[in-house]
């Protein structure tokens, strides 16, 4: 005899699997985070252009993309300006996570790491950075400011035999008014951090 999966619903989900209007939110929501994400590509053009980037860097187009499961929530984000290999990264991450926040990543390693780690390092000691959050693992594709991964750059310096670095800002989704200014600023500082 073949048993049976277990797939009963609760009251709860009974609700939802029946309201269409909840999954159509979610995608406009979505929708407007990708117009967002559209403009603030086309202002970090215009911002980073007064700062000397290699060629490499900004070669890439931007690229949003998005996903249904960052640990179990959608997302989308943004990279730009970007260059990725196995070796070596310089990308700027601007990241949406659904329930969660915005935040802007600028994420280094190999030569770019080596490029820019003493200006972060010389932002942190001067106190600079005094809203950034500053990785303190080596897992490169985290993206939560749990104290496992992120820690404020205020308490704590880059290590010593640093495999990445990620200097992070992030402005939480009650604040969806002001979020556009904040990354747009963040993003500024992040430059200016890079070129000091």
């Amino acid at each position: 005899m073949q048993s049976t999966a277990n797939v009963s619903l609760s009251a709860f989900e009974k609700e939802l699997v029946r309201n269409p209007e909840w999954i159509l939110t979610k995608n406009k929501i979505i929708e407007k985070v990708y117009v967002l994400f559209g403009h603030l590509s086309e202002v970090y053009k215009q911002h980073h252009a007064s700062v000397q980037l290699p060629l490499a860097v900004t070669a890439a187009s931007p690229k949003i993309s998005k996903g249904e499961n960052y640990k179990g929530l959608p997302y989308v984000m943004l990279d730009y300006p970007r260059c990725f290999s196995k070796e070596d990264v310089f990308a700027v991450r601007t990241f949406f996570w659904w329930g969660h926040f915005f935040s802007i990543t600028l994420h280094l390693k190999g030569i770019y790491l080596k490029q820019y780690q003493s200006a972060i390092q010389h932002a942190i000691n001067n106190k600079q950075l005094s809203n950034a959050w500053l990785n303190v693992s080596d897992d490169e594709w985290e993206h939560h400011f749990e104290q496992t991964h992120m820690k404020s750059a205020e308490v704590t310096t880059i290590a010593a035999d640093a495999g990445i670095i990620k200097l992070a800002y992030k402005i939480e989704l009650d604040k969806w008014e002001e979020a556009e200014l904040f990354l747009c600023n963040a993003f500024d500082e992040l430059m200016q951090t890079i070129t000091i």
